[in-house]
């Protein structure tokens, strides 16, 4: 019997020491993942889903991160592809386990949003309603949450960007699209993000560069400007920067 209870102790014990291991490093790695350190996060939630593959708050966030992972640090297209669509699995599964967390929503249309960036026309169309439909859900849970608002505004832009022929297919097809595509709706949206972040670079270049698709020369190279104003602090910043100088020349 005592050692019936002193197996029974140790075994609580190291699952305690485990969980707190886990609640540890989990903590770190939102940090980074929130100072925009994606480098260092992604083997961290990584290893967190690892451990435990039915904590909502690990896969939203390792889907986030595999996202960023993919975009930033992955050279070859069909790499970056198998990241993001890890990241869309991850997300769908956090979402399964709490359909009421605006984060899983947002880390599933950021996923959808990256597989697009490469997809055929058709299958741009078919994720459409989808990425719609996630942005609009995390916004819904939490208005406050920036990137949801970013994600739209993308989505506005692109379906306002499509071209006839795509136009046609999704009326045809995929019986149309929600509300909204307009660029008007993507200005909207990434205002709404920059009064959320202010000192985020890429919601003002994403701005800019709206204005600049809608032919208003004079409210693009305003924003561009504004974006740059801004010290780079990380990767999103980098890139952000380097995107903003690129349409600065057209400009």
């Amino acid at each position: 019997m005592k050692n019936l209870f002193a197996i029974t102790f140790a075994i609580l014990t190291s699952i305690s020491a485990l969980a707190q291991t886990n609640e540890e490093t989990y903590a770190k790695a939102l940090k980074l993942k929130t100072e925009l350190k994606y480098k260092e996060a992604f083997p961290m939630f990584q290893a967190l889903v690892k451990a435990d593959s039915n904590n909502a708050n690990y896969l939203q966030f390792a889907s986030y991160c595999y996202s960023k992972y993919g975009y930033y640090y992955v050279v070859a297209e069909a790499e970056k592809m198998k990241y993001y669509k890890s990241a869309e699995y991850l997300a769908k599964k956090s979402i399964k386990i709490n359909e009421a967390s605006a984060e899983a929503h947002y880390a599933y249309a950021m996923a959808l949003g990256r597989i697009n960036e490469n997809a055929s026309s058709k299958q741009k169309i078919a994720n459409a309603k989808l990425i719609k439909a996630q942005g609009d859900r995390a916004i819904a849970l939490n208005p406050k949450l920036a990137g949801a608002h970013h994600i739209l505004g993308r989505w506005h832009k692109t379906i306002a960007g499509f071209s006839a022929i795509e136009k046609a297919m999704i009326n045809s097809f995929f019986g149309g699209v929600p509300p909204g595509g307009s660029y008007e709706d993507a200005i909207k949206s990434f205002m709404t993000a920059i009064g959320i972040e202010p000192k985020y670079m890429n919601h003002q270049y994403e701005l800019a560069q709206t204005y600049y698709d809608m032919g208003k020369t004079v409210e693009a190279k305003l924003w561009v400007k504004k974006a740059l104003e801004i010290v780079p602090s990380n990767d999103d910043d980098i890139k952000a920067k380097k995107d903003c100088e690129a349409l600065l020349k057209k400009l």
